[in-house]
């Protein structure tokens, strides 16, 4: 069964169209890179397929139905991370909340449940903030503690919004390591965004770049071509590879990189060049 399918499906947000006619279908187990260039609908689609948002023509289908809210087999990494309500909260107080859907008040944690958030910390290299308050945390610790919470309660599906943007290279590598082998060990199907697809590489089973409201899904080789990437950004691209790296340019300017100069409100972030 298709975990995510998009059938002539279009996705408007404020008044313009983000996927126009958009259809392609996602398998179980799969890890998908989404690529695009700033405001090309990856966070749109996450919203969507939490179904936060409806298609306003064609079908958007999540485990075979019409997706639903507060979807429990679904775990989500937001790119906006809102301010968390009680910093002095500790990290394993913290994902507990999230677990039985108490949210903050503090819950009783059976010892499963606590040997799974032990577990889980562990996995994402974060052992030793279950004991901290999230006040002593960095932005790439706090980062560590939210994929465990996406992680928590084994999802069948995962969708990860920009969930490098404060890690410093070191740190992105485990994450990537980190869902890469929940995704493998446990089945689940991941939806991974990214500024750079060069840190994806090893993991990938496919790509799905967005642009100009198409989207074009495939394995690297067939969707990282010049003849696609121009078609998508309505622009000449060129496609470099070099030292197992691929580059992808515009007008002589690295498109992935060039991405980066936004602001990300705030995050650490520019450790990575």
């Amino acid at each position: 069964m298709n975990i995510v399918e998009l059938d002539h499906a279009t996705i408007r947000i404020g008044g313009r169209d983000v996927l126009a006619d958009a259809s392609f279908a996602i398998n179980a187990g799969e890890f998908i890179g989404v690529l695009g260039p700033t405001g090309a609908g990856k966070t749109t689609l996450m919203r969507a397929i939490l179904g936060l948002l409806a298609p306003s023509a064609g079908t958007l289908r999540v485990f075979g139905r019409a997706p639903q809210r507060g979807d429990r087999t679904i775990g989500y990494l937001p790119q906006v991370r809102t301010v968390l309500p009680d910093l002095r909260v500790r990290g394993l107080d913290f994902i507990g909340s999230s677990m039985h859907g108490e949210r903050w008040g503090v819950p009783r944690l059976s010892h499963a449940d606590r040997a799974m958030i032990e577990a889980t910390l562990d996995a994402v290299g974060a052992h030793e903030l279950s004991q901290r308050p999230l006040s002593e945390m960095s932005g790439g610790e706090r980062q560590r503690l939210l994929l465990a919470q996406a992680l928590i309660g084994n999802p069948k599906l995962l969708l990860l919004d920009e969930p490098l943007i404060s890690l410093d290279a070191r740190h992105q590598e485990v994450a990537i390591g980190v869902v890469r082998k929940a995704c493998r060990e446990r089945g689940i199907t991941v939806l991974f965004s990214a500024h750079e697809l060069n840190q994806l590489l090893g993991t990938l089973d496919r790509v799905l770049y967005l642009g100009n409201c198409q989207a074009a899904l495939g394995t690297v080789e067939q969707v990282v071509t010049a003849p696609v990437l121009s078609a998508l950004y309505g622009t000449d691209i060129q496609v470099l590879r070099a030292d197992g790296h691929i580059f992808v340019m515009s007008r002589g300017h690295d498109m992935e990189h060039a991405d980066h100069l936004h602001d990300h409100g705030g995050h650490e972030h520019g450790h990575h060049h």
